[in-house]
């Protein structure tokens, strides 16, 4: 019997990676468990006292998990799943189910042999050798070869069934889920814009890696392992019931608990699991939020804050993770217990059928009863592999549901009507419209629009009046809720969309570039163009000069975003891309805005070019760009106000007039009538222009994917090496839990040999033939049976929750440390592409998980390994050492099959993850470019792309398939040729009389017991790798000090701070581009209260000296000085806490308006009186208060909810709640509408009094009245003075304002 069990217990580890025999199960629904739960997800918040805030976030926790009490899981069918196999997967699937029935059927036939087997041993040379029992039996060595030779036919059955079992399986599902993943990816890109407005991209990339994963895992080998422990559970029960119905039915009684048990469990799991997943992507959504965004949380000193919020999430996932240790360790707990409870009402119920002359042997006894047990603890396992395959169709139901959702306008529909050429005679005819997401607010009432062939029209008006819409309506990237948009008298709703669009050239506001090199970017414009037409493009948008002076030139990465380009670079590509469709109608939103004024003049005339013979419509806040155009439309509250030429309408002295007017630029102080108007111009609400010149490197999806590993490789070898102890050290304070915790482990451990050694007498007493002395001694050996399965259940409910306990703290603990230390380095840190936003969410997300998973509960399970071995063992050698050294050398091959099995797995699972990550990154791209990707027509090429990509991961499934499946079979069928050695040497040892039964059946049991608790321990050896390397990541950043540390209180506080700034011989460089300078000697005196303007050509360094007197970076040489104090010796938090800062895109954070207003002053709660005041100073109050919630109105991720202007006068709002002595204004007003700028402008003078006030401005008008303007070029002052006195010198200065003229 000890041998089945010892197979039982075997087959165990092949169901999953790891069994430690009947009671292993329970381990092995607990890592089932595990894996459903799959803590890879987890996300962490972090911040300095963590005790403090885990105590806090408890209550908020369980309130959160009442409500979600009520949430139902929506799942597809279990045929469904299978809806994307082709005849081919079919087929492997059938085979594969096959394969899962005979290696499920060996188990059971494996204990008949077992059963005759014990029959012979007890009866060789024992006092019942001569009864009826005994009289079929052969010679001892005879009748031990058979078995002997039963056991290796097995084995070999199981070698070749467990192969097809695995391999078909992995294979079938690697070639559905790639086909699913496509299908996603195609049905999203397919999608309508407004199905976008309500979906967050994050969780669309999450869909297609995690869910797709959950799909891959759920319908692979999970079913092979499912169908196999469903066969075994039918198996036993029908091998049971005809071996001993009467024994069978009562062990049966016990059943229902395991199995009621078992399925409880794992349904609480299911359900703690996703609240827990639910509780980590919050957290993650912060940690993406606040990293993405780290240049404002650093400026407005939001890092406490930030840091709070993100432990708040990480609080409740902690509390689910407990609940959840404790939740899978009471159901090991019981699951132990009624095994064991099991095994004593089996042996005491078997005497009295043996003794009650039932016709039973004790060989038949051992079968009926580890037939059931098999039986039982299948249904346990069947059930964690049921749990898989459910999680998969609850992951397939979201994905499915995006799979088949049709969408009204989609971009890859073969229906319409496609003209061979249109003219371009495009009308609005009484369009009205509301975006879908926000279906209260109306943006167009009524609007009126007609374009003639050929004509230019110029859209005008405020910020949010619907100028873009009708952009975004004329690409048909919305339908109208009323009225008609016609081209050439063809409603372009019976047009086909592709041809259509693929007919319009767009340059929109914000210039999206993907990561990819300046020539592909262009080329994305058309896909079929020459390298000719790409130079003609390129020289046409101005842009060819400044691509030739990069080291790579056209083949130059431009970064995620284009983040490697300054504002106006990206622009003049976008334009480049644009001139290469050759479009019939050409839409220009803003799109010279990002542009200094020098290369606007000249865009403009190639614009102007450009537009000869085609359709084009322009929307422009800067009015000299427009005023050439054939008609201008003024737009007023989503209707047409007026519309003339700019003579016309400055006659009708109207809108326009007003606000052409506000657009003057002083000429000269006897020339104030404005005859000489000049007009100065502002950017679009987001002009990415990410600081000049930046050097973002971020992820880039260039061919360069080799490189990137290459580099890593190397980096790996810089990190510090890292202790177990030095991780366990982390752990300091919760070490009375793990104390207590290890002692249960131990006592754990000591059950199985403690059992063994009865088994063993249980067997041997059958022997003898006196019927009382078996009862008493039967009697006695149920009764501890039945002790030791009630120690089981507690010390493994106190194993669990102890370590649970700590684990989960310290999860909680690493990630709020990595969040804050990521927090506090400098920026320079952050530019650098492998501390991207997309790597510092995935570390934060996985690092610590991956730590818990060595440390936690596996520690609990180490400590009971190591008690069952050595007690296994002791006890062995001390009853039969020749046959313990045997099975010793057997375990070798027993340990290395389950490692092998399991590092194959890990190998592939990392390599998998490597390459699943690329394509994460492919999609990620597209669809948060989604509205650039629609107007290029380039979905079918991300489609490309994205499938090309998914080639690697698939080949390499492929080879998973093979591998897994042989280690599979191996490790599954090598036990039963141990069987056969070691019961063959053990008869020939009773034989020769060195060894009595009862011996062999302990040391046998003992043994391949405790090889399995080996393999198991082996078997967290990769776990223990990954988290020794997670380790070293995160004490790297634990320890790395970064040259600006925000957090750090040395440095000087003055009383006061008079606001003279002082930069002095300033030279730098970027530190990711060394080679690239930025500044050179650079100096400038500003006095306090003085207003200084920095102007200049795009990328001439005026934001990067912005950024040196914030001190988000030092000077390589020469000083920035405070009030005559270097800034390097003054408390980095003190110094910018005296600086308020517009920057040029504003980032606002997904809160409320009046959250993002307040974070202008982290140091206070900033009262709503203050609040209101300084939204009425930007303002944005009148805009606020229309709002359905008012203040309350949460402004989206990014601030999306929002139009530029809007957004940036809330970010103007947000800087004046500070106080500031020193203000910054970068482009502050550039994405605002005239009438708009003219006011805030004045808020903005009003702000400025009393303060030093650093300008930068494209546009002209904003900087003419400041005490000083700076010219900049390359890195260099070239002439400073006043406005009057700068156009005295007629220098460069004078040429910006002459090329910025309304005539």
């Amino acid at each position: 019997m000890a041998a089945n069990k010892r197979k039982a217990s075997m087959r165990r580890r092949r169901g999953r990676t790891i069994h430690s025999g009947w009671l292993s199960w329970l381990c092995n629904l607990r890592h089932n468990m595990a894996e459903v739960q799959d803590p890879g997800t987890k996300m962490d918040n972090s911040f300095p006292n963590t005790e403090a805030l885990l105590e806090e976030t408890e209550e908020t926790s369980s309130d959160h998990e009442e409500s979600k009490k009520k949430e139902k899981l929506k799942t597809v069918g279990p045929i469904e799943i299978f809806r994307y196999a082709s005849r081919m997967d079919i087929f492997y699937m059938i085979v594969g189910f096959l394969g899962a029935v005979g290696n499920g059927m060996c188990e059971p036939i494996a204990l008949i042999v077992f059963g005759d087997m014990t029959d012979t041993i007890v009866c060789y040379n024992s006092s019942i050798q001569n009864t009826t029992d005994c009289e079929n039996v052969k010679s001892l060595s005879e009748q031990m070869t058979i078995y002997a030779l039963y056991y290796i036919g097995i084995g070999a059955a199981v070698l070749l069934c467990g192969y097809l079992q695995v391999s078909l399986w992995v294979l079938a599902a690697a070639k559905q889920t790639r086909r699913m993943r496509k299908m996603f990816f195609h049905s999203v890109l397919s999608q309508d814009i407004s199905w976008f407005d309500v979906t967050k991209s994050g969780e669309l990339n999450t869909r297609l890696t995690e869910d797709v994963n959950k799909i891959n895992d759920g319908i692979g080998d999970k079913v092979g392992h499912l169908v196999q422990n469903a066969t075994s559970t039918i198996g036993g029960l029908v091998i049971g019931l005809v071996k001993g119905w009467q024994l069978a039915l009562v062990i049966l009684a016990t059943s229902p608990l395991v199995a009621l048990s078992t399925a409880l469990c794992s349904k609480m799991m299911v359900s703690l699991t996703s609240k827990e997943l639910t509780a980590y992507a919050k957290a993650g959504s912060v940690a993406e939020e606040v990293l993405s965004s780290v240049r404002t949380v650093v400026a407005f000193g939001g890092q406490e804050k930030e840091i709070q919020r993100y432990t708040n999430n990480l609080g409740e996932a902690r509390n689910i993770g407990i609940k959840k240790a404790i939740t899978s360790q009471l159901a090991v707990g019981f699951m132990y217990f009624i095994i064991y409870a099991s095994y004593a009402l089996g042996f005491w119920y078997g005497s009295v059928l043996i003794l009650g002359g039932n016709g039973y042997t004790i060989g038949d006894v051992l079968v009926v009863l580890f037939s059931i047990v098999l039986s039982s603890y299948c249904v346990g396992q069947a059930a964690s592999h049921l749990d898989a395959f459910s999680v998969a169709r609850g992951a397939a139901y979201s994905i499915f549901h995006t799979i088949d959702q049709t969408s009204t306008i989609n971009s890859y529909s073969t229906e319409g009507y496609k003209p061979d050429n249109i003219k371009g005679d495009i009308e609005f005819k009484n369009v009205h419209f509301c975006y879908p997401s926000r279906a209260k607010v109306p943006v167009l009432r009524g609007l009126n629009v007609k374009v003639k062939p050929g004509q230019t029209v110029a859209l005008v008006g405020q910020s949010g009046c619907g100028k873009s819409t009708t952009v975004q309506l004329l690409q048909r990237m919305y339908d109208p809720q009323e009225g008609m948009i016609t081209v050439d008298g063809h409603d372009i709703r019976s047009l086909n969309i592709r041809h259509y669009r693929e007919m319009i050239g767009v340059v929109s506001q914000e210039p999206v570039l993907f990561a990819t090199t300046i020539k592909n970017n262009i080329k994305y414009g058309r896909l079929d163009v020459t390298d000719d037409e790409i130079l003609r493009a390129a020289k046409e948008a101005n842009a060819y000069d400044f691509i030739m002076a990069l080291p790579d030139k056209f083949e130059t990465l431009v970064g995620e975003r284009g983040a490697q380009l300054s504002g106006g670079q990206k622009q003049r590509i976008a334009i480049a891309r644009a001139l290469v469709r050759n479009p019939r109608i050409l839409l220009l939103d803003e799109a010279t805005s990002a542009l200094d004024t020098a290369s606007e003049s000249i865009v403009q005339a190639a614009l102007d070019k450009a537009i000869e013979g085609r359709t084009t419509i322009v929307i422009a806040h800067r009015l000299s760009t427009v005023w050439t155009a054939d008609l201008i439309v003024v737009v007023e509250n989503g209707a047409v106000a007026e519309q003339g030429t700019h003579s016309e309408l400055m006659e009708k002295k109207g809108i326009y007039y007003s606000l052409a007017t506000a657009q003057t630029i002083q000429a000269a102080e006897d020339t104030e009538s404005g005859e000489n108007e000049h007009e100065k111009q502002g950017k679009p609400p987001q002009v990415q222009r990410l600081y000049s010149n930046m050097s973002n490197g971020k992820f880039s999806l260039s061919e360069k994917g080799e490189e990137e590993d290459i580099e890593e490789e190397t980096d790996e070898e810089k990190l510090p090496k890292i202790s177990f102890f030095r991780i366990l050290k982390l752990n300091k304070s919760e070490w009375p839990y793990i104390m207590l915790g290890t002692i249960a482990a131990i006592i754990n451990g000591g059950a199985h040999p403690a059992f063994s050694v009865l088994f063993a007498k249980v067997i041997a007493i059958f022997g003898t033939n006196d019927p009382e002395f078996i009862r008493t001694e039967i009697n006695l050996y149920s009764i501890i049976v039945t002790v030791i399965g009630v120690a089981s259940f507690f010390t493994f409910f106190l194993q669990g929750f102890m370590f649970g306990r700590s684990g989960e703290v310290l999860t909680m603990r690493l990630r709020q440390m990595a969040f804050k230390s990521m927090l506090r380095q400098e920026m320079s840190w952050f530019d650098d592409k492998k501390n991207s936003t997309g790597a510092l969410t995935t570390r934060l997300a996985t690092d610590a998980s991956q730590i818990q998973a060595a440390t936690g509960s596996r520690l609990g399970l180490i400590a009971a390994n190591f008690s069952t071995m050595g007690a296994g063992v002791i006890l062995s050698f001390i009853f039969g050492w020749e046959m313990t050294l045997l099975i010793l050398v057997l375990t070798p091959v027993l340990v290395v099959t389950g490692f092998l099995e399991t590092n194959a797995l890990v190998g592939f699972a990392n390599r998998d993850k490597k390459q699943l990550q690329y394509a994460g990154k492919i999609a990620t791209e597209a669809v948060d470019n989604i509205r650039t990707v629609v107007s290029l027509t380039r979905e079918m090429t991300f489609e490309e792309m994205y499938s090309e990509s998914l080639q690697k991961p698939f080949r390499n499934s492929q080879r998973k398939a093979q591998i897994y499946g042989i280690c599979f079979a191996f490790s599954q069928s090598f036990i039963h040729f141990t069987y056969a050695a070691s019961y063959r040497f053990g008869a020939y040892m009773i034989e020769t009389g060195r060894m009595i039964p009862e011996d062999v059946f302990l040391v046998f049991s003992c043994l391949t017991y405790g090889a399995i608790t080996v393999g198991q321990t082996l078997s967290f050896a990769p776990d223990y790798a990954k988290a020794k390397s997670a380790a070293s990541h995160l004490f790297h950043l634990f320890n790395t000090e970064p040259s600006i540390d925000c957090y750090s209180e040395e440095g000087q506080q003055p009383e006061t701070c008079e606001g003279n700034l002082d930069l002095s011989k300033v030279s730098f460089n970027y530190p990711t581009r060394p080679d690239v300078p930025v500044l050179k000697a650079l100096s400038v005196a500003i006095s306090k209260g003085q207003t200084v303007a920095f102007v200049g050509s795009s990328g001439c360094g005026k934001s990067t000296s912005i950024q040196l007197l914030q001190r988000f970076y030092d000077p390589l040489q020469g000083a920035v000085l405070f009030d005559k104090n270097e800034a390097k010796n003054l408390n980095v938090q003190w110094l910018r806490n005296q600086i308020g800062i517009v920057s040029q895109e504003p980032v606002l954070f997904d809160r409320s308006i009046a959250e993002n207003i307040a974070y202008g002053d982290n140091s206070r709660e900033v009262p709503m009186e203050e609040i209101v005041q300084a939204a009425k100073a930007a303002n944005i109050h009148s805009f606020i208060d229309e709002l359905p919630e008012k203040y309350n109105t949460p402004v989206g991720g990014k601030g999306t909810q929002l139009s530029g202007g809007q957004k940036q006068r809330i970010a103007i709002a947000r800087a004046l709640v500070r106080s500031p002595k020193v203000l910054l204004l970068d482009e502050a007003t550039s994405a605002l509408d005239n009438e708009s700028e003219k006011v805030v402008q004045q808020a903005l003078d009003q702000a400025r009094k009393g303060r030093t006030c650093i300008l930068i401005a494209h546009r002209l008008s904003t900087v003419q009245n400041a005490d000083l303007i700076v010219v900049m070029k390359n890195g260099r002052v070239i002439e400073k003075g006043t406005h009057q006195q700068l156009l005295a010198n007629q220098g460069e200065y004078y040429e910006l304002v002459n090329a910025q003229t309304i005539t």
